[in-house]
């Protein structure tokens, strides 16, 4: 993907004023890190929503504010309940010769003969996994090819994933990603029986500085 860049500029705007910046077109943000306090940001809202349509939760992009940059991770996004507008982001500062620790969605590819000839279910136990790796390594998104399930009961393991070697995958290598199983039997019942099926991984593990509080907005 092409290097992605955020036109920002600092804000000292917050509380009840911020909704007066947002009907003027502009999107409140703020940027930190485990080295940077937090700054608060301001961004062009049409531009950053077309930008963020196309982004994934690993997906590396870079704040430019006042001249200078800073490679990120869109860490949260808030948006309006009523209208599904953005209202606020996070962005997560990163370096880019520090591994990092992040969670990347799985993408299913192929066809499972399971499910074509056999009128098989394909069971998804989980959709990301956490990995391990420098912010220039991080994929957008990791391929799954399910054409490896030929028989009902076949399974994808977090073993039988082939990615880069730069990238380290962090969930438990017997852990189950993916299962072709008979139409009668329950979906759930077959997740339960997989090992290691209990917990997802959590969505960045990078320490993080204190977050700007909006709280006064409400008031």
């Amino acid at each position: 993907m092409e290097k992605v860049v955020f036109k920002a500029v600092k804000r000292d705007v917050t509380g009840k004023q911020v909704k007066a910046m947002r009907r003027e077109g502009q999107l409140p943000a703020v940027i930190y890190g485990r080295h940077l306090e937090p700054i608060a940001i301001s961004l062009d809202a049409h531009a950053a929503s077309l930008a963020m349509a196309k982004l994934t939760s690993s997906s590396l992009v870079t704040i430019d504010l006042d001249g200078k940059e800073y490679p990120a991770l869109v860490r949260e996004r808030q948006r309006n309940f009523i209208k599904g507008n953005l209202t606020h982001v996070d962005f997560l500062a990163v370096d880019l010769k520090e591994k990092i620790r992040a969670t990347v969605r799985l993408e299913f590819v192929g066809v499972s003969g399971a499910v074509k000839d056999f009128n098989g279910v394909l069971v998804k136990n989980i959709e990301k996994l956490e990995v391990e790796c420098l912010p220039t390594d991080l994929p957008e998104r990791i391929s799954v090819d399910i054409s490896a399930l030929q028989q009902i009961g076949n399974g994808i393991r977090v073993r039988d994933m082939v990615i880069s070697e730069n990238i380290r995958i962090l969930n438990d290598e017997d852990e189950m990603i993916a299962v072709a199983t008979s139409a009668k039997e329950e979906a759930a019942d077959v997740v339960a029986a997989v090992p290691g099926s209990e917990a997802a991984a959590p969505e960045i593990s990078v320490e993080r500085g204190k977050k700007e509080d909006e709280a006064a907005e409400k008031k």
